[in-house]
């Protein structure tokens, strides 16, 4: 059975980059009737923020990527962590390594200043016997470490970089075990992919230096090793790593800006995959149908806040114009974020093309609800007059007076003939008509601004418009 899984830091909030991960591994399991885990890696206890964990589990729940099992804990796993170090140990495939801080830190100095690669030198490799029984009795801090062999090639082929090729010489003993007694990202991720019974590793670029020596630790212990997949890079805009110095990157703000989780998923999809066409446009269950990680492209993807903000405004605009279960959930945003003073629905409707997330419904629809203090001299269009202008404006409310079915359509239709029937322009009519009751010279229709506002307020905004050009 193909298994997959997500394996974040409680150190912060979900970043959008994390998400992608996440994504494609939730992807690739769906696809292949697999299954998509989730394990809190959790040992590097100096960098835990409190509730991290639970907002992380909350996150993914809330854009819809459900995980396959209880999650997790690698802090409720450190019995597991110390027996596998103890074979290695004995198996003479790791050792006991007690160089303090200042020496390594003198070491990398050293190094540095001769333009060496910064490693370690294998000091503590091969102490005897007795010099590290000695040193554990007098309770000398320690961290294990792995010992590469030597004169190995390691040869491993990732799905997206393909084939690697890497010599043991060219690779420093890692730790294993840090002083505090935890494992470190190394030890711990082999153990428990290994017991999870994981078949692919996608995971973001940064690890791809680090696969040689997994592949080294997974052959220590005579396990199988998965497929790996090494994901691109997000980027900004400046080819920078992408990072909160350049705007939002955490999920969580998104969704709490109303980006809708669909189209978060959708847009986040296509950095660094595509479909091999040129659709854009995915719900989740389409996106686990075509997914395939041999699409997977080498490149860097640049996060692009304008392309994400189209594909949340299509999301919307075609969530509210079909009226689904999504609509529902947005409708129920809508009446947290404006008054009930007018029809949500209506004005949800109006507002849908003009908005990229949510939280410019405010101010999108701010109009309806306290009406600009605009000057006279607005409401006369620059091609006509004011006398034209007090013309059209007391046949509006004629029209508007008499409209009995108050739709949309009605009220265009019915302003339409006026036009007709008038030597009035479309300038000296809708325009006027605009500025009277929104108080803006850009706004949606006149006429749709009235479908929202009803026979009442409308007559009301237009009166009132007529006196100010008295």
């Amino acid at each position: 059975m193909i298994k997959t899984r997500f394996a974040p830091s409680p150190t912060g909030y979900l970043h959008i980059g994390g998400l992608r991960t996440a994504l494609f591994n939730y992807l690739w399991a769906k696809k292949n009737n697999g299954q998509f885990l989730l394990r809190i890696e959790d040992t590097d206890q100096a960098r835990l923020v409190e509730n991290a964990k639970e907002n992380l589990i909350t996150t993914l729940k809330q854009v819809g990527l459900e995980f396959d099992n209880t999650p997790i804990i690698q802090s409720e796993r450190l019995k597991i962590y110390t027996q596998a170090i103890e074979k290695l140990i004995a198996e003479d495939k790791a050792y006991y390594c007690f160089c303090s801080s200042k020496r390594l830190d003198d070491l990398r100095k050293e190094q540095q200043a001769n333009k060496q690669v910064p490693r370690y030198d294998n000091h503590c490799r091969n102490l005897s016997t007795e010099e590290v029984e000695k040193k554990l009795k007098n309770n000398e801090k320690y961290v294990v470490r792995f010992k590469i062999p030597s004169d190995v090639i390691v040869k491993v082929e990732d799905l997206v970089y393909g084939k690697i090729s890497v010599k043991s010489e060219d690779l420093d003993d890692l730790i294993l075990l840090k002083s505090d007694g935890f494992p470190t990202y190394h030890l711990a991720n082999i153990i428990d992919d290994h017991e999870m019974e994981i078949s692919h590793v996608i995971r973001g670029e940064e690890w791809l230096p680090s696969l040689p020596k997994h592949v080294l630790l997974y052959e220590a212990f005579g396990w199988e090793k998965p497929k790996f997949a090494h994901l691109p890079l997000l980027l900004n805009s400046d080819k920078s790593k992408l990072s909160k110095r350049q705007g939002d990157v955490a999920v969580e703000d998104f969704l709490a800006k109303g980006y809708a989780p669909e189209s978060l998923l959708n847009y986040v999809a296509l950095l660094g995959w595509n479909p091999g066409d040129d659709r854009e446009m995915f719900s989740l269950s389409e996106l686990e149908k075509v997914f395939d990680l041999a699409k997977v492209n080498k490149a860097g993807a640049i996060f692009d806040q304008i392309k994400l903000n189209w594909f949340n405004a299509e999301y919307l605009r075609q969530a509210i114009d079909r009226k689904d279960g999504t609509y529902q959930d947005i409708l129920a945003q809508a009446k947290n974020i404006l008054p009930d003073t007018y029809d949500l629905e209506k004005v949800l409707q109006v507002a849908s093309s003009r908005l990229n997330n949510l939280s410019d419904l405010k101010i999108e629809t701010t109009f309806y609800y306290n009406l600009p203090n605009y000057k006279s001299e607005m409401l006369i269009f620059k091609k006509s007059n004011k006398e034209k202008t007090i013309t059209g404006l007391n046949l509006a409310l004629e029209v508007v007076d008499k409209t009995t079915d108050w739709e949309e359509n009605n009220l265009t239709e019915n302003l339409q003939q006026v036009i007709k029937e008038s030597d009035l322009s479309p300038g000296d009519l809708f325009w006027p008509i605009r500025v009277a009751v929104s108080g803006l010279e850009k706004s949606p229709s006149p006429t749709e601004i009235m479908w929202v506002l009803g026979k009442e307020e409308s007559l009301k905004r237009i009166k009132s418009a007529v006196d100010k050009l008295k």
